[in-house]
């Protein structure tokens, strides 16, 4: 009978502790904080390691609307891409492939994938991103733009493959590329002779008991969306038929979190040597001291390497990650274009910093005539052009190769961007504007207007 009381006494104590676990002070406030200043409708926040799952959840699913819980959906983006890295292990594992196959036997024999020096593009290239490939293809032109990917087929993708020229080595350095990744999401899903939804769900989210992760939205999922918020406005959902591999799941914070109690082994699955194998890196030319597995990004931290990924669609911005030495695993989910990796990084790593999460500055209006002064192309480097378009009142800047971003007034003259800190400035002389300046990380880029 002593012996149960104190099975009993200490079961209770158990209890307790784990109910008790809070997320650090300074990550509360931020979060906190990036609601208050318009950061994101809401951030969500879940923990695993051996006491089980810690959610913790701020925000609304719309501006004013609903409270998140642990089963809103989100579009996780790249996050995908490590999905798409466990297939290709549990097929290497299966003997169906091998990670050093070259891409191109996978493909229809129309299909030619570009070589350089007699050296082919392997399915690890695909995955380590080092094949070579850019990050999109250059016959990328959405009729959509909100919807960028929807409207990108398979043979627009074979064109480009076709007619592309490799521009550096095989294998030599890392180039992100969601080109790469979808294409070994769609090499895959041929390889199985099932969608890449359908081969996912059965491989990982069945398997998993992961209900809410897909890529087809059911209705219980419709019912459970975070909408996506870019700059403060609701924007549509992203598509991503063709590349799917790249970024096309949606998922929820209890599901991730079983997914990261599987790559950390403390949920028992037949998936796990698959995972460990995706986990090991096969490269390190990332930069920074990361290293690159298949799919994985891996980073030194003071507990241990963070393995990790992060994710953004218009409207969400995700992380996960874990640390095996620690046994914990964290994911962030928001339904805004603001991230919150720093959120991640810190929960696992307590040498990390969390961002200064500054009030944004106020938006005044100028009047579109001045707005129209600023209009034309400036010249930042050789290579490098910034295009000023109006649309009404409203001002967009476009970098070469870059989506456009909206610039939001401080004054008649100095503008700011919301997507990432920097700020533009206007210069005239007589009357007329010649140039401009961008600044950004503590740099002061200036362009000549060139039209």
């Amino acid at each position: 009978m002593k012996h149960l009381i104190i099975l009993v006494v200490s079961a209770l104590c158990s209890i307790l502790a784990v109910a008790q676990k809070t997320l650090p002070e300074d990550v509360t406030k931020s979060i906190q904080t990036r609601i208050e200043y318009g950061y994101s409708p809401s951030i969500v926040v879940g923990v695993i390691d051996k006491d089980g799952p810690q959610y913790y959840l701020f925000g609304t699913k719309t501006i004013g609307g609903q409270a998140v819980n642990e089963h809103t959906i989100y579009e996780i983006g790249s996050i995908s891409k490590t999905f798409t890295g466990i297939l290709l292990a549990q097929m290497v594992l299966a003997g169906q492939l091998k990670t050093d196959d070259p891409a191109q036997q996978y493909l229809p024999a129309t299909v030619t994938l570009p070589t350089r020096d007699g050296k082919q593009i392997t399915l690890g290239h695909l995955s380590d991103h080092s094949s070579g490939l850019p990050g999109m293809p250059n016959n990328f032109d959405p009729k959509d733009p909100a919807n960028p990917y929807a409207d990108y087929t398979v043979d627009q993708m074979y064109t480009f493959l076709k007619g592309y020229t490799l521009t550096r080595d095989i294998g030599a350095g890392y180039e992100y590329s969601n080109l790469a990744q979808g294409l070994l999401g769609h090499i895959l899903s041929l390889k199985a002779g099932k969608s890449y939804e359908a081969l996912m769900v059965s491989k990982i989210a069945k398997p998993l008991k992961m209900k809410s992760t897909k890529i087809t939205f059911d209705e219980k999922m419709k019912q459970n969306l975070a909408m996506g918020h870019s700059e403060g406005a609701q924007v549509a959902n992203w598509d991503i038929p063709t590349l799917a591999g790249a970024g096309a799941i949606r998922s929820s914070l209890h599901d991730m979190l079983i997914y990261m109690a599987a790559n950390l082994g403390l949920k028992k699955s037949k998936i796990y040597p698959a995972m460990q194998l995706s986990h090991q890196a096969r490269h390190d030319k990332a930069g920074r001291g990361t290293r690159v597995g298949l799919g994985w990004h891996i980073s030194k931290g003071a507990e241990g390497d963070v393995i990790w990924h992060n994710g953004g669609t218009g409207g969400y911005r995700t992380f996960s990650g874990f640390v095996k030495e620690t046994g914990k695993g964290v994911v962030v989910l928001t339904n805004s274009n603001k991230g919150a990796d720093d959120i991640g990084f810190r929960l696992l790593n307590s040498a990390a910093k969390l961002i200064e999460v500054k009030k944004p500055d106020p938006v005044v209006t100028v009047d579109a005539s001045i707005l129209e002064s600023y209009v034309g192309t400036y010249e930042l480097a050789p290579t490098v052009n910034m295009v000023i378009t109006r649309e009404g009142t409203r001002l967009f800047l476009q970098a070469t190769g870059q989506p456009k971003v909206e610039l939001f007034a401080k004054t008649d003259t100095e503008f700011f961007l919301k997507v990432v800190e920097a700020k533009v400035t206007f210069s005239a002389k007589s009357g007329k504007v010649e140039s401009m300046t961008l600044f950004q990380n503590g740099q002061a880029m200036p362009g000549k207007r060139i039209n």
